[in-house]
């Protein structure tokens, strides 16, 4: 009797361990089943998905809107469609990339209210991709933009088209954005009359103008900016823009100190473009009013007509030639650019530049960039160059083919001489094989 007991509680006993057994590895497969749960893409929060979105490209993040209607929702927010670029081309004639006709025509019904930072590139030079960005700026009547930029990749493109229809459309933008601080306008149509709607609507905001090649702005529309709007902090211009008055205009009291003036000094045909002297005093104004100004100048001129430049000091820091320059114009730079930071020559011809550069290193404290192309200079000459200079180059581009060995120098020596006084590794450039 207590044997048969004893097996009857052993087998309670044995049925309730595995019964506790079988709960336990129940409770347990729920868990892990709960952990390995799919996420409710779905119910994200908003924030997260428009953090991801914005890290996404545009065909990628149109992808994923069409997850669910929540991701649909957050595609169409209006922060990300603040900043948008239209790329325009003719798909027929080109296998450039290009903003869909649809994505286009969605962007003005929702969101062209919510544009601030547009730009317009168009990357062939067709009269018809220049016609759809402006028929596209022409209906931004509901926009408020701060930055706008209008580039062409190849040009004509703007220049092509009627200036009625290229003004009007820009009008728009100019009327109805009335917090613009920031435009781009290179190789267009723009003329007088709409700078001034320009600064009519936009006199307090305007901080950057970039207007090189406008052929039909004169020297009076520029200087109509300049009188206006005085938070101007940026600007670049063609020189036969530039005058005593836009100098003086940009150093009055009222005006806040510019921060950077590029001149593109530009000729196309020899001999037939006559050029203005600018005043020593009116220079001296500018910089005494914008003691930190960067004068950036590019020099895009045949030899003959280099004759009214580099006569008397001249404020510039940074200074390029895009053509051949002569010795006596380099010379002269040396003698009148006390503040040059950066110089690029990119052509001088067969005639050694060594006292001009020992000169430009003797007189030019603040040089820091050099960059010499199709020139020649002794390698004892350029080793003394760097000498004077020393470590502020921070950055010495010269092509192999420039160096002129000499007694004192071999071009296997020369890189050890210079890296010395560099106080860093450095070699000359060498001409690609392929």
């Amino acid at each position: 009797m207590k044997r048969g007991r004893k097996t009857n509680e052993a087998n309670s006993s044995s049925s309730e361990d595995t019964t506790e057994k079988q709960s336990k590895r129940h409770k347990l497969v729920e868990k892990k089943t709960t952990v390995v749960q799919s996420p409710d893409w779905a119910n994200l929060l908003q924030d997260i998905i428009l953090q991801v979105f914005q890290y996404l490209p545009l065909l990628d993040r149109a992808h994923a809107s069409q997850v669910c209607r929540s991701w649909n929702q957050v595609f169409h927010m209006p922060d990300l469609w603040r900043c948008f670029e239209f790329e325009l081309n003719q798909p027929a004639t080109s296998n450039l990339r290009t903003t869909h006709p649809e994505l286009i025509k969605q962007i003005i019904k929702r969101h062209s209210n919510h544009l601030q930072y547009v730009s317009f590139k168009v990357v062939d030079s067709s009269k018809e991709s220049a016609e759809a960005a402006c028929d596209i700026l022409s209906q931004l009547v509901n926009c408020s933009l701060k930055t706008l930029g209008l580039i062409s990749t190849a040009r004509p493109s703007f220049m092509d088209l009627p200036k009625s229809h290229f003004i009007s459309a820009l009008t728009v933008v100019f009327v109805n954005s009335k917090s613009l601080s920031s435009l781009k306008i290179d190789d267009t149509p723009v003329d007088d009359p709409s700078l001034k709607v320009l600064v009519a609507n936009n006199s307090d905001t305007l901080k950057l103008l970039k207007m090189s090649s406008c052929p039909h702005v004169s020297p009076a529309g520029i200087l109509c900016v300049a009188d206006q709007c005085h938070g101007l902090r940026e600007l670049a211009l063609n020189y036969h823009l530039l005058s005593d008055e836009l100098l003086l205009a940009l150093s009055s009291e009222k005006h806040v100190r510019l921060e950077h003036l590029r001149i593109d000094v530009v000729s196309e045909n020899p001999g037939q473009t006559q050029f203005h002297t600018i005043q020593k005093s009116s220079w001296d104004a500018f910089i005494k009013h914008s003691p930190k100004v960067n004068l950036v100048m590019y020099f895009f001129l045949y030899e003959e007509e280099f004759d009214p430049f580099f006569r008397y000091e001249i404020p510039v820091t940074h200074l390029y030639f895009g053509r051949s320059v002569s010795k006596d114009v380099l010379g002269r730079v040396g003698m009148t650019c006390p503040r040059l930071v950066e110089l690029v020559v990119c052509a001088n011809g067969l005639r050694p530049l060594d006292e001009e550069l020992i000169c430009i290193a003797e007189r030019c404290k603040y040089l820091s960039a050099v960059g010499l192309g199709e020139c020649e200079v002794s390698c004892s000459a350029f080793v003394e160059f760097v000498k004077m200079c020393g470590g502020r180059l921070s950055q010495l581009s010269i092509m192999e083919e420039v160096l002129i060995p000499d007694q004192k120098y071999s071009l296997e020596q020369i890189h050890w001489e210079v890296s010395k006084h560099l106080g860093r590794v450095w070699f000359p450039d060498m001409m690609p094989t392929w």
